[in-house]
């Protein structure tokens, strides 16, 4: 999922060169796992990265200001309780710059970030309903095989793209916002 993160960046913002990956650490215990499929990603889209890790408003002020000294910037916001909760300075500095943000769920665009791509919640739940009924009618758990996502979503802010001066291709706009 990063490596298309990756790609719908490029696709929108086609001047984007470098871009910074915001996180706790102290957190996202799996963003060591995201952090080396954007790494292995990276080269293909012609894309460097930078390792924000934030654990506080200033901090996340710094890391996104950061990206201003040269142009072809973005920001990739991987989701852990902390940039969730942090979501609006997040999304607030990285408009005030000028920047396209990736990331999270859709609460990051509908409150004014770009744009993410992620896994469709509800049909996760109804997976977990399911080996939960297959549980309680006599299966065991180590027999049943680990599922991963199935549907995914894309959202964009289109307010958010117009004020960034991008235009969005009509091949990525399956689930647009307005």
């Amino acid at each position: 999922m990063m490596g298309k993160w990756l790609q719908l960046l490029r696709a929108v913002a086609p001047r984007v060169t470098r871009v910074a990956v915001i996180f706790n650490p102290d957190i996202n215990v799996s963003a060591p796992l995201y952090i080396r499929a954007i790494e292995a990603a990276a080269p293909t889209f012609r894309m460097t990265v930078a390792l924000d890790r934030v654990h506080d408003d200033a901090a996340i002020e710094e890391a996104i200001a950061s990206l201003t000294h040269e142009p072809g910037g973005a920001v990739i916001c991987l989701t852990d309780s902390f940039t969730i909760t942090h979501r609006d300075v997040i999304i607030s500095a990285a408009a005030r710059h000028s920047l396209p943000l990736i990331g999270g769920p859709s609460g990051f665009p509908k409150a004014g970030g770009l744009m993410t791509y992620w896994y469709d919640a509800s049909d996760q739940y109804q997976q977990a309903a399911s080996y939960i009924d297959r549980i309680l009618k006599g299966s065991s758990p180590a027999d049943l095989p680990v599922q991963e996502p199935t549907k995914f979503e894309l959202v964009v802010n289109l307010k958010t793209a117009k004020a960034l001066g991008l235009s969005i291709p009509p091949s990525s706009s399956p689930a647009l916002m307005r």
